[in-house]
């Protein structure tokens, strides 16, 4: 870099105040300092940093250019944002923060919520109304201590009617009350006269910290005579794996002979814990390549192999289960973890994806910190922001990634959740569940008539619960 020796020196480099930020204890920090942070950050760990000239090493002929262009480059978000390459399509998973000990709390699955995960509709003859279906509960949580349920419905909050353009302010509250509701068919096919209509039925609910198990529900069902192991996994959450090991042990000392993951809320996570996983639904595999992580030109010393093992990091050994063929459940919400684990699977195993195509994301993140060397320890006291840029991408053993636009489900097993036939989560007739169960079993009849049944009717989603958490999930890289 001409006149601007290496990345390092700008450690040492001092700015003019232009202006300012408050970090927690109200101490006042120079823009120009955290965009300093900022820059370098990108400038070194960025995946599509050779996309981006102004990441360029020799973008800067001196430090004067180099401090006039933090100066005038905006807040450390709007640097930041200016730094992403094409954010629509290719990069649509970057994203900067000003509280990272929020951030933290959120991927150790401490977070405020009141337990609920809902799909926010348009209204039945309606250009303005919506109304929310609840798809989850998190056990003893506030939504589930008020005795809401999955398919639970609700037209207003605090006596207001949902509308396209009160629903961040409504939700938006760490307090609010539910006014819960029916949709009414008026006893017709004709969608014409169909309405929500209230219940009288109220439900206040706050926000709590709360710690989620990614482990929702794990059973073993029947079929035919032969056992059918079911878990449905929510967050590939660091620290899940024992967890996971127990359920696997469980479902091997069974002697499961098929195996069906649900992972239809599932947005991603660690991707040591997707190794482990895959691990211990194959067993067969040890020691063969599971996924490449590739990083950019910098770190191209860095890039490594993740394989199949037969040991977690506390030396205990993997239940695994050895099998050649599972199902794997996935929404429009399976994201990133999610699919690196399906894309690691499919050259070695049959995996039958049924739902519908994926999120589209295979790139890998980490957080950055405003230390001398983009970690936790060291960070600069005065302020709380932090980075999650991509930073690498997976790929499987055939050196294939997720496409942008999602894994597609397995032909034949294309479904997409009904809000008004949501079924109950882990019941053999809930309908994600049921097709794979109906493949198992071989009747052809029941999964053409679940499979259909999902283009019976149907509503414009206007807004997802998990858009109120746009930082969740992902592909984080220790």
């Amino acid at each position: 870099m001409k006149n601007f020796k290496s990345l390092f020196i700008l450690l040492l480099i001092s700015f003019s105040i232009f202006s300012c930020f408050e970090d927690n204890d109200d101490t006042p920090i120079k823009s120009s300092s955290i965009n300093d942070f900022v820059w370098k950050g990108m400038n070194l760990r960025y995946l599509y940093k050779s996309n981006i000239p102004d990441l360029a090493d020799n973008r800067f002929a001196t430090d004067a250019q180099y401090q006039d262009y933090l100066t005038n480059a905006g807040t450390p978000e709007e640097l930041f944002e200016s730094l992403i390459f094409e954010r629509a399509t290719v990069d649509r998973f970057s994203w900067i923060v000003d509280d990272y000990f929020e951030l933290e709390r959120q991927f150790q699955g401490t977070t405020g919520t009141n337990g609920m995960e809902f799909g926010l509709f348009a209204s039945p003859n309606s250009t303005t109304e919506g109304f929310g279906v609840i798809r989850l509960v998190l056990p003893n949580s506030p939504a589930d201590n008020m005795g809401l349920k999955r398919g639970d419905i609700f037209y207003g909050i605090d006596g207001n009617r949902l509308t396209n353009n009160n629903l961040p302010t409504l939700l938006g509250q760490d307090t609010y009350t539910l006014n819960l509701g029916i949709y009414n068919d008026n006893g017709t096919a004709d969608r014409a006269d169909d309405s929500i209509d209230p219940i009288n039925r109220d439900v206040t609910l706050s926000k709590v910290q709360y710690t989620e198990n990614p482990i929702f529900l794990n059973s073993i069902i029947n079929v035919g005579g032969e056992n059918v192991g079911y878990l449905m996994y929510n967050a590939f959450t660091r620290g899940s794996e024992n967890g996971l090991n127990t359920v696997f042990a469980d479902f091997a000392s069974n002697n499961i002979q098929h195996l069906i993951i649900d992972l239809r809320y599932n947005p991603g996570g660690s991707v040591g814990t997707t190794t482990f996983l895959a691990s211990m639904i194959t067993g067969q595999f040890n020691g063969d390549l599971f996924e490449r992580l590739i990083f950019n030109e910098n770190f191209q010393s860095d890039n490594r192999d993740l394989n199949f093992t037969n040991q977690l990091p506390n030396g205990s050994t993997i239940n695994s289960v050895n099998l050649n063929k599972i199902y794997a459940l996935t929404s429009s919400r399976s994201a990133s973890a999610s699919e690196g684990l399906i894309n690691g699977l499919v050259p070695y195993i049959d995996v039958i994806k049924i739902g519908d195509s994926t999120t589209g994301k295979t790139q890998l993140s980490r957080t950055l910190y405003d230390s001398p060397n983009f970690q936790r320890q060291g960070a600069n006291p005065n302020h709380t922001y932090a980075m999650q840029p991509l930073i690498g991408i997976g790929v499987n053993k055939n050196g294939e990634d997720v496409p942008g636009t999602g894994l597609v489900p397995s032909l034949g097993f294309e479904y997409v959740e009904r809000p008004l036939d949501y079924g109950v989560l882990g019941d053999r007739n809930e309908p994600m569940l049921a097709i794979a169960l109906a493949d198992i079993e071989g009747s052809t009849t029941k999964l053409l008539d679940i499979t259909k049944s999902s283009q019976a009717k149907t509503f414009k989603l206007i807004k997802d619960s998990n858009d109120f958490i746009p930082n969740d999930g992902g592909m984080i890289i220790d």
